[in-house]
């Protein structure tokens, strides 16, 4: 019953997830494409807009895709992970905690459950265990998180001063 309800819970998120950065990617469900993903990174101030929009879309849809088939855990969930943390600290964080002000209380369930099949593993229905790939223990989790920090510091890092947004005057 534990790995029927780790695939739930990799299908659910991994499928979510991907799906989102794949509106950002090829603009599918109403997503804005990549041209209006790197509008939305130069707004929210993060050089250089078109690398971090590749690399923030890409880490939404493949980390979903490999999370959706337990494929290379825990790689995936820390590509959702750290896309979240970056959401949720530019973007949600001001707005408080519910979702339906524009919080982060969902992108914290998605980082909670990254996190649960990061630490689980895949499970039996996977395609590590029909592979038989087993990433060495514990070291994949400690380096993983802090290249996941790592990034999403580079990240926030990047972003240009409020005052070199600001049109300047004549």
């Amino acid at each position: 019953m534990v790995a029927l309800g780790l695939l739930i819970l990799r299908l659910g998120v991994g499928l979510i997830v991907a799906g989102h950065g794949a509106q950002k990617l090829f603009g599918w469900w109403g997503g804005s494409g990549m041209t209006g993903w790197t509008g939305a990174m130069t707004r929210m101030r993060i050089r250089p807009p078109v690398a971090w929009a590749w690399m923030s879309a890409l880490a939404e849809f493949l980390g979903g895709l490999a999370v959706a088939l337990g494929f290379l855990n825990p790689l995936g969930s820390f590509g959702i992970a750290g896309s979240m943390l970056v959401a949720i600290t530019l973007v949600h964080w001001p707005k408080g905690f519910w979702t339906a002000k524009g919080g982060y209380e969902f992108n914290l369930l998605i980082i909670a459950a990254a996190a649960a099949v990061a630490i689980a593993g895949p499970g039996a229905y996977s395609l590590d265990s029909a592979l038989g790939i087993h990433l060495p223990e514990p070291w994949p989790l400690i380096i993983g998180t802090l290249a996941t920090l790592a990034g999403v510091g580079v990240a926030l890092g990047t972003r240009a001063p409020a005052e070199a947004t600001k049109p300047q005057a004549a």
